[in-house]
């Protein structure tokens, strides 16, 4: 068995580890219906146990994966996103061993799982390196900044149980609104995941010719039917779907597409719960954090700020500035992964001068920690996946 063979059933039993930790976790803490936490206590042990034997083959594909590619396996967004699931599971790990918070699991775990099945999605073959690529800073900018983001994460997870906990679901209000719509968007990423999986075992395939922004003639792969064709696109496959609408030269419509489809699939899977569960699909979760200790929460949520936010500084920020000068003779050049990073960097910058300063707390921290991972997800999926830029190699 070769090393890639070797990694790829190493992200897989990590995998089907978490998966059934989730469950476990799950019913440790639904088992708590009189706040004795014996049943957390008991049935945790066996879902960390799990959880860190997924961690352990989840680093086994790391390093085997470095081993086959002898690189340093964050070259694109098969071999980030993936080490972004292992990234945040290893926080809550340490986090589970000093708090003990079998609820967390049932958060963090889904959104691990959801993450890896998002990068299975992308073409895992092992490559060499593009030229733009062949540096150490390759190492030290991009690990730096997906374990700054994985322990980001954690502080958004903490932040969504609290909100499950205090907000009131019989009362129509905006933050009902806001905590459903944060569900939703989660079930999108499985609309991905499902809308990939079905047109990639159905060979779906279709090529077109366009017009580049340089001006000059290239071709797209559609593995998805084509919603938004590129600038001044010819169809080159017989029988293609004609697309609804031509996209400006900046856009990539064959990614556009594939969000689109998520979307229509991810809209189609969530009013299915809905109308299974005759409820929304936070009334589902809520029931789970009833015993839940809010200060803990909030002070995991603020804990993992205060450790990410100085990482995400070193990582994105200034290993990034200094690797772009060698690479490109200058440190800043506003492209729309560098503009998105200073984005992520001033929000999380906001939310310590708010908390500290002018005492945001409680319910205001824990929205502000959800909506700084939802930046951190639209920086890894949007703006990699439709806006044109130089990181667009990713």
């Amino acid at each position: 068995m070769s090393l890639a063979d070797l990694s790829a059933n190493l992200l897989y039993v990590a995998f089907i580890a978490y998966l059934i930790a989730t469950f476990v976790f799950g019913g440790a803490v639904k088992g708590n219906k009189n706040g004795s936490f014996k049943s957390e206590k008991r049935w945790g042990k066996v879902a960390i146990t799990l959880t860190v034997i997924g961690f352990i083959a989840n680093l086994g594909y790391f390093f085997t994966r470095w081993g086959a590619t002898g690189h340093a396996p964050l070259s694109n967004m098969f071999e980030f996103t993936t080490a972004f699931g292992m990234t945040l599971v290893g926080g809550f790990i340490l986090l589970y061993l000093l708090y003990k918070t079998p609820v967390l699991g049932m958060v963090v775990l889904p959104v691990a799982l959801l993450i890896i099945a998002f990068a299975s999605m992308f073409p895992s073959e092992v490559s060499p390196l593009i030229p733009a690529l062949q540096s150490n800073w390759l190492a030290i900018h991009v690990s730096t900044v997906v374990v700054a983001e994985g322990v980001l994460a954690i502080s958004a997870a903490a932040g969504l149980v609290y909100l499950l906990k205090v907000v009131d679901l019989s009362k129509n209000s905006k933050q009902r609104f806001w905590l459903e719509a944060i569900m939703y968007s989660l079930i999108l990423v499985l609309g991905f995941v499902i809308s990939s999986t079905y047109f990639s075992l159905t060979n779906y395939e279709a090529n077109f010719e366009y017009v580049d922004k340089e001006g000059q003639p290239a071709e797209i792969t559609y593995n998805m039917p084509p919603i938004f064709g590129m600038n001044e696109y010819v169809a080159l496959t017989d029988d293609a779907m004609t697309p609804l609408a031509e996209t400006p030269a900046v856009i990539n419509a064959g990614k556009l597409t594939t969000v689109t489809w998520s979307f229509i699939v991810g809209t189609i899977l969530y009013w299915l719960i809905r109308l299974i569960a005759r409820k929304r699909v936070t009334a589902i979760f809520q029931p789970f954090v009833k015993n839940v200790n809010l200060n803990l929460m909030d002070e995991i949520n603020y804990r993992s700020i205060i450790i990410g936010f100085p990482l995400f500084s070193l990582g994105a920020l200034i290993f990034a500035m200094i690797w772009a000068q060698i690479a490109w003779s200058r440190f800043w050049g506003w492209d729309p992964k560098e503009v998105w990073a200073l984005i992520t960097w001033l929000f999380y910058a906001a939310y310590l001068h708010l908390r500290l300063g002018k005492g945001w707390q409680g319910e205001k921290s824990a929205w502000l920690a959800v909506v700084g991972f939802a930046i951190i997800m639209f920086n890894l999926v949007a703006v990699n996946l439709i806006i044109a830029g130089l990181h667009s190699y990713a």
